[in-house]
């Protein structure tokens, strides 16, 4: 008999289960309809709060960042996202690269190619040479010959296609001599640079985008070349992609038919 005797406890727990039940039941029919909606939700999905941010006294979500700061932070703060943007810039600039030469006719893979299109960390570096082959400039001048005029119109499409910034550097070799004393190699690098800016800037590039024009004379030449070496005489435009929040366009194929295109036609081969 001892052992039945706690079997009124356990009716009794549920009774008080059954009745508590009963006036949570006869509670929530008494609410308004928006409780009613949010203990539903609860039941629903137990593990997200279903209360507005600001239903109570202090903002749920207060002290948490907004989406767009710690999207903002997750780029800044993960080396991953970092990681992937530089790629997709780095794999911008070789196709603007290999745009390059197909825009001008070249093919990258000679030993002596007229122009060098180099990929840097923050845009590209292209080197146009003034070689007696194929020569960008008048014989000591810093007037264009055909090809020259053909170059920096290629040029300006390209740079003010993709908003580049632009740096302009002219460099001659060393042991130059020109006709007039007072006019050295440190003018002549100077003046071919700026025909480089006036000639970007008369086809396409807006005047703001050019940062920097610069005459070196022969005190720049090209590692492991003789400095006398005509290899020397160049223009360098130095290309930098623009602000961090501006997105380059992304590289599309060159036009094959100038005319229904900006991209400038080749002229003949000089001789």
């Amino acid at each position: 008999m001892a052992g039945k005797g706690g079997a009124w406890k356990v009716a009794f727990a549920d009774f008080m289960t059954a009745m508590m039940a009963f006036f949570l039941v006869m509670w929530l029919s008494a609410q308004d309809k928006e409780i009613l909606v949010a203990t539903s939700k609860y039941f629903q999905n137990p593990f997200t709060s279903p209360h507005e941010n600001k239903s109570g006294i202090l903002d749920f979500e207060a002290s948490k960042p907004s989406n767009r700061q710690s999207s903002q932070n997750a780029d800044t703060n993960n080396p991953a996202n970092s990681t992937s943007a530089q790629s997709i810039d780095l794999q911008f600039l070789n196709s603007v690269a290999k745009d390059v030469y197909r825009l001008l006719n070249l093919d990258d893979a000679l030993a002596d190619k007229p122009i060098e299109v180099q990929v840097t960390s923050d845009g590209l570096r292209i080197v146009v040479y003034d070689r007696a082959q194929q020569p960008l400039f008048e014989d000591r001048t810093a007037r264009f010959t055909t090809w020259g005029d053909f170059v920096m119109q290629g040029m300006a499409w390209m740079i003010e296609r993709h908003g580049f910034h632009v740096v302009v550097e002219g460099h001659t070799r060393s042991g130059l001599v020109l006709d007039d004393p007072d006019y050295t190699a440190w003018e002549l690098s100077a003046d071919r640079a700026n025909s480089a800016r006036r000639a970007l800037v008369r086809y396409a590039v807006p005047e703001n985008l050019v940062e920097r024009v610069t005459g070196y004379a022969a005190t720049r030449p090209v590692p492991l070349l003789d400095p006398a070496a005509e290899g020397n005489q160049r223009v360098t435009l130095s290309l930098r992609l623009g602000r961090a929040d501006a997105r380059p366009r992304e590289a599309s194929p060159v036009p094959a038919s100038p005319a229904s295109s900006p991209a400038p036609s080749r002229p003949a081969a000089p001789l």
